[in-house]
């Protein structure tokens, strides 16, 4: 199947460039992190998007969809902060012990 229109408005990959450079983003990642944030893939993927837009490229297509692609493997990478639960506790449905001490 042919996809005739990038995954996302090449407006978007611009808007991600523009944020990745600006100085809150810059300081928020080097803060962070300790190192400057990576933004070349942002520019990269909006002339993919262009490209693709205005000669229907198959190279620049198949760039901009493994480069989807690896953002999407990248996001699962993350392991939640908190354990997610199967089905709600046993007393959920218990009044609060508000006036009591909790145990350790």
């Amino acid at each position: 199947m042919f996809k005739l229109q990038p995954p996302r408005s090449c407006d978007v990959y611009w808007s991600e460039f523009k944020h990745c450079r600006s100085w809150k983003h810059w300081f928020h990642e080097y803060y962070t992190y300790g190192r400057a944030p990576e933004c070349q893939h942002w520019k990269q993927d909006y002339q993919s998007c262009k490209e693709w837009e205005s000669t229907r490229s198959v190279l620049a297509k198949e760039s901009l969809l493994e480069s989807e692609r690896k953002r999407i493997a990248d996001q699962r990478n993350f392991t939640p902060v908190w354990e997610l639960r199967q089905k709600p506790p046993e007393d959920w449905d218990l009044p609060l012990n508000q006036g009591k001490p909790q145990d350790p």
